[in-house]
C-alpha cells in the first residue's frame, strides 16, 4: 500500500523529534559527565592526591628510650636493653590468620598466641601494628625478613625493653614496669598516643609509676614509603622523640643489696636515713621477688606462689606496712609528758608486773615487775607500768600531738605506690571513726604503742631521726633529675627543750649500752660509733586470764603467724647523730632477739661504708658474726666492700 505524501512527511518530523531529543540526552550526560572530571580534577585535585600519597607514605611513631635510674653512686638499678618482636598491621594483611599461620611455619607460635594476636587486631585499628612475637632471637628475625613477601604485613622490629640488674634489691621500691591494659587506658582522659603501640610498657608500680610521665619521655615519628602490598619500600623522614628523663635516687645499692640479703628468711623490713639531709639509704623489704618477670607478663603460676606466700613477697612493708610500734612508741609518750611538766626525771613509780585500773588489770612484759622505776631506767628496761602511769597523766590528746611532730601519723610526701599514713588516735578520733568515747584503758594501751596506734618503718626510722637531731628531718627519695640536684627540705627545730631530748636519748643510749638494757647484746664496741636505741615487741594476740594464771606461752611455741612482731629503732654514732635506722620483723618474737641484731649489722655496714671490722662486735660474738658476714656476702648482688678500717662515712 503507497503511503500519501503527507503521511511521510509526518513520520519524518516524528524521527527528527526523537533524535533531537536522544541527541540531547547524550550531550547533556556528557556535560555532567566533563562537569564531574573538572570538579574532581580541579575543585578536588588536591584531596584526591593527598589520599593518594596517604596511600603510599604511612607514618609511624617512634618510641623514646625510657629513663635510666641509677642509685645515689650512679649504679644502674633500672636501664633498657633492646628486645626484638614481629608485628602485624590488619590493614596491610590480606587475610591475617592465613598471615599469622604462614609465620607460625617460620618462628614458633602456639594456636593461642595466634588467637591473642587475632583478638587484639579486632580491638586496635587497622592501621595499628600488634605484636605476635616478642623477645625472638636475631637469627628468627633474619628468618622472617627473608620471608617478608610471602607475609604481608609482618614486619620485625626493635625496640628497647626494661630491665632491673639487681633483681629483686629494688623491686618494692623502683616497682616494674608492664604492657599497656586497657585497665591502664580507662583511667587517662587523654591517652598519649604512644600508649597505641603494641605492647608499650608503662610504670605499675613504686618509682616506674609514680615518675611515669618523666620516665616515659615523647614520641619520635618516621615517614615510610609504602607499595601497593603495603610493603615497607624506604624511610623519607625521621624525627627523633625525646628519652625520658634520667632520675638518681638517694639509695645505696650496696647497702641496699646488704640490708635485703640481712633479712633473708624473714618477713620483715628496714630503713636507714641520713639525718643531716633526710636522704633515704636503704628501704628493704623481705621477702622480695624478680622485677624483671612482670616486665613482659609474669606465668600464673609464679603470680600465685607470690600471692599465697605468707610472708606477702608482694608487700611494700617498709612504706605502705602498718604495724602496732609497741615500746618504740615510749619515747613519743616520755616527750610529751616532760614538755606538759607531768613527770620530772627523777620522779619514781612502782612496778610490781600489773597496774589495776577500773577493775582490769594492766600487765608489764616483766611479770615480776621492775620495782621502782624513773624516766631512764624505764626506757632502758621499757617498764610498761611506768607508761601506763605517764599516760593518765598526760592524756592521749598530747601524745598525739608529740606523736604528729615526730612524723608519725602523716603521708610522707615520697614517689612511692603506697605511702601509708598510719594511725596516731586521739578522742575525736575514736568519736568519729568508732562511735564511742575514749577510756583510760585506750590511753595505756597507746602509751606503750599498742592499741589502735598503727605505724610504718618509714615513719618509725623518721621519728628517731628527729629525736636524734631535735628537727624535722622529712624523707627524700629522689636525689636528682637528669643531674639537677633536688632540694633537700629546710629542717626546723622541732619546738621540743633540749633537757627533755636529752633525757629520752640518754634512755635510749643505756638501752644498748647500759648492763641491763633489752637491746645489750646488739651494741657496738668503740666509743666511736656507739649506738642508741629502743627495742620493741607488739602483740598481734590476745592473752586470755587463763593463759597469764598458767604462764604465758612463749613466742617459739606458737604459730608463726600468732607471735609477736619484734621491732628496733636506733641512731648512731650517739654523740653526734649522723643515721637512723628502724627494722620491723614480722611474728620475729622480741624485738632484742629478732630486730636489734638486724639494726645493728645494717648500721655497722653503714658507718663503715662496707663491711665493718669485727672489732666492732662483742668479742664473744665475733666468730658467729664472721660466719654470718660471709653468708651475707655470698647472697647480695653487688659485690662488698670490705671494712675501712674504721675512717668509716660518718
Amino acid at each position: 500500500m503507497r503511503r500519501n505524501a503527507s503521511d511521510t512527511e509526518g513520520s519524518a518530523r516524528t524521527i527528527t523529534r526523537r533524535g533531537l531529543f536522544v541527541g540531547g540526552l547524550q550531550v547533556s550526560f556528557a556535560a555532567l559527565l566533563l562537569g564531574r572530571m573538572r570538579f574532581m580534577q580541579v575543585d578536588q585535585g588536591e584531596e584526591y592526591r593527598l589520599l593518594a600519597e596517604e596511600n603510599r607514605i604511612n607514618l609511624r611513631l617512634i618510641p623514646p628510650s625510657r629513663g635510666l635510674i641509677h642509685d645515689r653512686n650512679g649504679v644502674l638499678i633500672a636501664g633498657n636493653e633492646q628486645n626484638y618482636r614481629i608485628v602485624i598491621v590488619r590493614e596491610d594483611a590480606d587475610d591475617p590468620e592465613a598471615v599469622l599461620r604462614r609465620l607460625g611455619k617460620i618462628i614458633w607460635l602456639s594456636e593461642e598466641d595466634i588467637q591473642d594476636a587475632l583478638k587484639e587486631m579486632k580491638r586496635r585499628s587497622a592501621f595499628v601494628p600488634v605484636t605476635v612475637a616478642d623477645r625472638v632471637s636475631w637469627e628468627e628475625v633474619s628468618e622472617v625478613a627473608v620471608n617478608t613477601p610471602a607475609l604481608p604485613g609482618i614486619t620485625p622490629e626493635v625496640g628497647l625493653s626494661r630491665i632491673y640488674p639487681q633483681v629483686g634489691d629494688f623491686a618494692h621500691v623502683i616497682g616494674y614496669v608492664g604492657p599497656v591494659s586497657d585497665y591502664d587506658l580507662s583511667k587517662l582522659e587523654d591517652p598519649d598516643p604512644l600508649l597505641q603501640i603494641p605492647r608499650f610498657q608503662i610504670g605499675k608500680s613504686g618509682v616506674e609509676v609514680k615518675m611515669e610521665y618523666a620516665l616515659r619521655g615523647s614520641a619520635g615519628s618516621r615517614e615510610i614509603e609504602v607499595n601497593a602490598l603495603g610493603r615497607e619500600m624506604r624511610e623519607l623522614s625521621r624525627q627523633e622523640g625525646q628519652s625520658g628523663d634520667d632520675v638518681q635516687l638517694t639509695i645505696d645499692a650496696k647497702l641496699q643489696s646488704y640490708v635485703q640479703a640481712r633479712m633473708a628468711g624473714e618477713s620483715a623490713a628496714a630503713v636507714v636515713l641520713d639525718t643531716k639531709t633526710g636522704d633515704i639509704l636503704a628501704l628493704g623489704s623481705a621477702p622480695t621477688f624478680d622485677a624483671n618477670k612482670f616486665v613482659h607478663g609474669i606465668s600464673s603460676s609464679d603470680y600465685k606462689a607470690l600471692l599465697e606466700d605468707p610472708y606477702r613477697p608482694l608487700a611494700a612493708k617498709t612504706a605502705q606496712g602498718t604495724y602496732p610500734p609497741g615500746s618504740t612508741f615510749k619515747m613519743v609518750t616520755a616527750l610529751a609528758a616532760l614538755e606538759e611538766g607531768v613527770i620530772d626525771l627523777n620522779e619514781t613509780v612502782s612496778c610490781w608486773g600489773k597496774i589495776k585500773v577500773y577493775n582490769r588489770n594492766f600487765h608489764c612484759w616483766k611479770r615480776g615487775g621492775h620495782g621502782k622505776v624513773a624516766l631512764g631506767k624505764s626506757l632502758e628496761q621499757s617498764c610498761d607500768v611506768y607508761y601506763y602511769e605517764v599516760a593518765q597523766r598526760v592524756g592521749i590528746d598530747k601524745i598525739a600531738e608529740m606523736a604528729r611532730r615526730l612524723g608519725l601519723g602523716i603521708r610522707h610526701d615520697l614517689p612511692l605506690s603506697a605511702v601509708a599514713q598510719g594511725l596516731i588516735p586521739n578522742k575525736a578520733w575514736k568519736r568519729e571513726h568508732r562511735s564511742a568515747e575514749w577510756v583510760v584503758g585506750d590511753s595505756l594501751n597507746a602509751g606503750i604503742g599498742q592499741g589502735f596506734v598503727l605505724t610504718s618503718p618509714l615513719q618509725l626510722a623518721v621519728m628517731t631521726a628527729r629525736i636524734a637531731t631535735g628537727r624535722t628531718v622529712e624523707p627524700r627519695l629522689v636525689r636528682s633529675i637528669n643531674g639537677v640536684e633536688q632540694p633537700i627540705a629546710e629542717q626546723e627545730p622541732l619546738g621540743i627543750s633540749s633537757s627533755s631530748l636529752a633525757a629520752v636519748r640518754k634512755g635510749m643510749y643505756d638501752v644498748v649500752n647500759a648492763r641491763r638494757g633489752t637491746a645489750g647484746r646488739s651494741k657496738i664496741t668503740g666509743d666511736e660509733f656507739r649506738m642508741a636505741g629502743k627495742t620493741g615487741t607488739s602483740q598481734v594476740r590476745n592473752i586470755t586470764k587463763a593463759e597469764r594464771a598458767r604462764g604465758v606461752t612463749r613466742n617459739e611455741d606458737l604459730p608463726w603467724d600468732r607471735r609477736d612482731h619484734a621491732l628496733f629503732v636506733g641512731y648512731a654514732p650517739a654523740e653526734a647523730p649522723r643515721y637512723a635506722v628502724s627494722v620491723v620483723v614480722e611474728h620475729g618474737g622480741g624485738g632484742s632477739k629478732a630486730a636489734a641484731p638486724i639494726a645493728r649489722d645494717i648500721m655497722l655496714q653503714t658507718l663503715y661504708g662496707g663491711r665493718p671490722p669485727l672489732e666492732a662486735y662483742p668479742s664473744s660474738q665475733r666468730g658467729t658474726i664472721r660466719s654470718r658476714q660471709e653468708e651475707i656476702e655470698d647472697m647480695m648482688t653487688l659485690p662488698p666492700e670490705e671494712g675501712l678500717g674504721g675512717s668509716g662515712r660518718a
